[in-house]
Parts: C-alpha cells; structure tokens; sequence
C-alpha cells in the first residue's frame, strides 16, 4: 500500500490541525508517496531506532518525537546528523505525531486517564474551541502516597518523584494528568480545582511554587508516552482489518529512553 493511504487514515483519526501553533507534525524525513510493507511505531527516533529499523526492513516510521527538532546547520556526519543520513540512505520515511495525539480525544491523554482509573474527565488547558491539551477528572479518594504508587505500577517504573513537602497521607479526589513536558499547564491545574498534577520534567522552582499554592505533583518522567507505541499498534491493526491493508506494523523495542535510577 502507500503510505500517503496509511497517514490519511490516521489523519481523520488525528489530524496535524489539532497541534499546538509552532509543533512539529507531520512528514519529516522521507516521502509519502512510496509502497509500504512495513511500518514501525516508536516513541522516538534515536540511533537505536534507526538500527532496528534498518535490521527490520521498514519503510515508514511513525513517531511521537520529531528526530530533527533544532534547525540544521548542516548534514555533515556527526553522530546526531547520521541518524538523519542513515534514514535517508535507507529510504526510511519518517512521520511526526506530537501534540495533535495529546489533544486528540481518544489519544495519549485519555490513554493515560483510563489506564489510572481517572473518570469525567475535560481537557485540561483549551487549544482549539472544545479540544484542549492534557485531562483533568476524579478518582476514588485516596492518599496522595496510595496514587503515586498506583502511577509507578502503572507504567512500570522504578520510580516517581514527588512534589509533595511531605504531605504524602493528603487524601486526594481531583486529578490533572499530562503527557511529556506539561508543567507550564500547572496553573490550569490549580484552576480547575486539582488536588495533584501529574508530568513529566517539572523543574525545581516549579515543584516550590504549585507546592506554595496547594499543587501536589508526580513527576513520572517524560517516558511514560512510549504507550504510544501499543495504544496505536492496537488501531493500526484495527484499520487493517477493516481496509485490507497488506502491510506489517512493527512495534518499536528499541531503548530511548535516557534515564535509570540507582
């Protein structure tokens, strides 16, 4: 099949126009105008990645993280500019899916929500006209310590940081929940009545503040977007079913993430 058939699909589902102004969607790398046997899915596109796509044989990748995302100055062959020549090299397309799959409803957000058992939920900072980016909604009352732990279960992680000053047998009802970086959505939180916030990459000074102001937070790390990878495997198959398609989608096992914890 194409792959301009394959991403027009997912652009009814998630068009590029939901992304945030200045994003980076869409094709990257590449053309879509070429057959495709096989698709990988990935939450980034590092030297990893790339390797294991060469080995695989695919044809079209389709990321959360844009692989160029400072401007370029040059494609001499540094170890970050030949990630970008190895995929041109192999005929490796590459298509960027960012904010758009936050917004989107039924997307990475509502991902998260339905994973941690977080119901009514509403767009937690408005985008465009009834979309908005991250979630915010209820849990069953708990303590603060009860949820962080069920969100380090949740997505397997070794471990969470908590912006908390000790407050951890807080009893807790209101959740805002975002994906990757979102702590400048923090003050929405507070807004919209939250009792804890949780994303990834919240800085020291930020953590004071929502603390000063009544925010608890959990800091999962960026990472926990890779369910991006399964949730749309699991729809992508799903399309193919309904339209025949004759290609193979490769879930992504590649390590990128940069962080361990001793």
């Amino acid at each position: 099949m194409k792959a301009r058939d394959l991403i027009e699909r997912y652009e009814a589902y998630c068009p590029q126009e939901l992304s945030m102004e200045g994003d980076i969607s869409g094709l990257q790398i590449g053309t879509l105008d070429k057959l495709v046997d096989r698709v990988m899915v990935t939450l980034d596109v590092r030297e990893t990645t790339v390797a294991e796509a060469i080995e695989k044989g695919v044809d079209l990748i389709i990321t959360k993280h844009a692989p160029i995302f400072r401007p370029l100055s040059d494609l001499v062959a540094t170890p970050q500019n030949k990630i970008y020549l190895d995929l041109i090299k192999h005929d490796i397309a590459v298509y960027v899916s960012h904010t758009n799959i936050d917004i989107v409803p039924d997307g990475l957000n509502d991902w998260f929500c339905d994973r941690l058992g977080i119901k009514f939920t509403k767009p937690l900072s408005l985008t465009h006209d009834s979309y908005g980016i991250g979630r915010i909604g209820d849990i069953p009352r708990q303590t603060f310590s009860e949820f962080a732990l069920k969100v380090k279960d949740t997505f397997n992680l070794d471990s969470v940081r908590l912006v908390s000053y000790g407050q951890e047998t807080k009893v807790i009802r209101r959740v805002a929940i975002c994906g990757g970086s979102g702590q400048s959505f923090y003050k929405e939180a507070l807004a919209k009545g939250a009792d804890v916030y949780v994303t990834g990459d919240i800085y020291y000074h930020t953590a004071q503040e929502m603390i000063t102001n009544g925010l608890l937070g959990i800091d999962p790390g960026h990472h926990i977007e890779v369910l991006f990878i399964e949730k749309l495997i699991e729809k992508m198959e799903k399309w193919k079913y309904e339209n025949q398609w004759n290609v193979t989608f490769i879930a992504s096992q590649a390590q990128t993430n940069p962080f361990s914890h001793l």
